[in-house]
């Protein structure tokens, strides 16, 4: 039986991501269902797509139906009982069961806030697709990569730059709405901390992407240093792909400072949407930081943040909140 929304909320939504869910939990009511059904409907999708036991054309097809169902297009009730079946996670069957719940439930919003939903999803979903047509057919024995600079640049856009731009209109609409506020340069900025966050994401997960016949590190940049993308599998390639490496890492720093910089410009008094934004920005410069440490082409040394870390990162940055010059400095300048 579909579960009902405020289940598929606090319960689901716990088990597909603990970390978000941590974010979602200290957003105002005025936007934690909205936002918090958007990550549902997202994760649903990219369930979807990266179900590698089912074939490419049946992934895309699904993907669609969902699509124009979350659109409004259609009005035909979702199934997605057999391709459940094929996932490895209890959470990721589950979303896939709840699917049609959770679309149900978008139409409970005002039509403003469906339409926001909508055009984020639609993005995303977008990104998905030309994943899916790039990288469908890979495999470890054939390595597929982006093309260049601005392919990787698009992709960060489709599946997480758009997240801030939705954030900042979600936030504009209902929990500032009169606050005085550069709204082009705010969401100029909320699209570079999203870009920010997926490149972490990216250049954490390089190894397990590899080891999918995946390389979103571009082909012009490697071929720059000569390197292909199977020259990737070999841990002695490191010393080479380095310069590309690190300047993927100064790119990514340079975006999470524009989600500071996005952090820093919200009134005040908006205390909750900060929070909620520094603790990613901080997680990510953790991680960066780390990843400028390591051999990344060694699947062995993953890099990831304790929960102890995570834990003192929260409570020091919350703590340290009635003292704005010293929360400031929980995010200091760049060199």
């Amino acid at each position: 039986m579909a579960a009902a929304p405020k289940e598929l909320l606090t319960g689901l939504l716990r088990e597909v991501s603990r970390s978000f869910y941590l974010t979602l939990a200290v957003l105002p009511r005025s936007i934690r269902s909205q936002v918090g059904l958007a990550y549902l409907l997202a994760r649903t999708t990219d369930t979807i797509a990266d179900t590698g036991l089912v074939p490419v054309t049946h992934r895309l097809t699904r993907l669609r139906l969902l699509r124009d169902r979350i659109a409004g297009r259609s009005a035909a009730p979702l199934e997605f009982g057999e391709m459940a079946r094929h996932q490895g996670s209890p959470a990721e069957r589950r979303l896939l069961e709840n699917c049609e719940a959770s679309v149900e439930w978008l139409g409970t919003f005002s039509g403003e806030d469906q339409e926001r939903i909508r055009e984020v999803l639609h993005i995303i979903i977008s990104g998905q697709e030309l994943d899916l047509g790039r990288f469908g057919e890979a495999t470890p024995g054939r390595i597929v990569a982006l093309q260049n600079g601005q392919e990787l640049d698009d992709y960060t856009y489709r599946v997480a730059g758009c997240v801030g731009e939705f954030w900042t209109r979600m936030c504009r609409a209902h929990v500032f709405p009169q606050a005085r506020l550069d709204d082009a340069q705010l969401l100029a900025l909320g699209v570079r901390f999203g870009k920010g966050l997926q490149l972490v994401n990216i250049l954490r997960d390089l190894p397990a992407d590899l080891a999918a016949g995946r390389c979103y590190l571009p082909r012009a940049s490697l071929e720059g240093i000569g390197l292909t993308p199977p020259d990737l599998l070999r841990l002695e390639s490191w010393e080479a792909l380095r310069p590309v490496y690190s300047g993927l890492l100064d790119q990514a720093a340079r975006h999470l400072t524009a989600g500071w910089a996005y952090t820093t410009s919200l009134p005040w008094s908006a205390a909750r949407v900060r929070l909620a934004c520094a603790w990613p920005l901080l997680i990510g410069r953790e991680t960066l930081e780390r990843l400028r440490q390591a051999n990344v082409l060694d699947a062995r040394q993953r890099v990831k943040i304790s929960r102890s870390q995570v834990r003192r990162i929260l409570l020091k940055s919350s703590l340290l909140y009635p003292c704005p010059g010293a929360w400031r400095r929980l995010y200091p300048a760049p060199v």
